[in-house]
């Protein structure tokens, strides 16, 4: 549900990164904000539960361009991973326009991971939204890691259509910034369709 700002002629996009609980997901959003220009962000504001936490910020992409003599504005929300927290992820995906599912690559994360990804589904789906008809994007994250399942396997497991799938390292920033313009590029392309 793409926000447009006629005064300040922007175009606001919501981006949630979701998956199983400490799988990267805060991890690719703390880099984002870290590498971000100070003067294109905003806060980075943190909704902090007992065992987890969401975060949220908007930023300004520059090099992105502009839709239509817009500038897009992307907010990048994270989900709680624990799955105590339904509420809020379904919350948190109310009003989406992407969604990036960061699985966690360890051979033992596989079950969380598949889990995550269902629960997406239906979460999506008690929003009013479909998977297969949302810009969407899988990383594969934590592949640095001795204990990781070939790309293969998790294919095989977690592709859902014919999404992008990105391996990344979230927190020495490998894959990061190419998960976020592939679901950039997913959501600019729908904006241009439906305008």
């Amino acid at each position: 549900m793409t926000f447009i700002n006629y005064a300040s002629r922007e175009i606001n996009c919501k981006i949630v990164y979701y998956g199983p609980g400490l799988c990267g997901k805060t991890t690719n959003l703390q880099y984002i904000y870290d590498k971000t220009n100070p003067n294109a962000k905003g806060k980075l504001i943190s909704l902090a539960t007992e065992t987890d936490r969401t975060l949220f910020f908007d930023f300004l992409p520059l090099e992105l361009g502009t839709v239509r003599g817009f500038k897009t504005r992307f907010h990048l929300y994270t989900v709680p991973g624990q799955v105590f927290y339904d509420a809020s992820r379904k919350l948190i995906l109310k009003g989406v326009d992407g969604v990036i599912f960061v699985a966690d690559s360890q051979v033992e994360r596989m079950d969380a991971n598949v889990e995550a990804i269902e629960n997406l589904v239906v979460n999506l789906k008690s929003q009013g939204y479909d998977l297969n008809n949302i810009p969407y994007v899988l990383q594969l994250n934590k592949r640095d890691l001795p204990n990781v399942a070939p790309v293969d396997e998790m294919k095989r497991l977690l592709v859902r259509k014919t999404e992008p799938v990105y391996d990344a390292v979230a927190p020495k920033g490998i894959g990061v910034f190419e998960t976020l313009k592939g679901v950039a590029k997913l959501v600019l392309s729908e904006l241009t369709k439906a305008g």
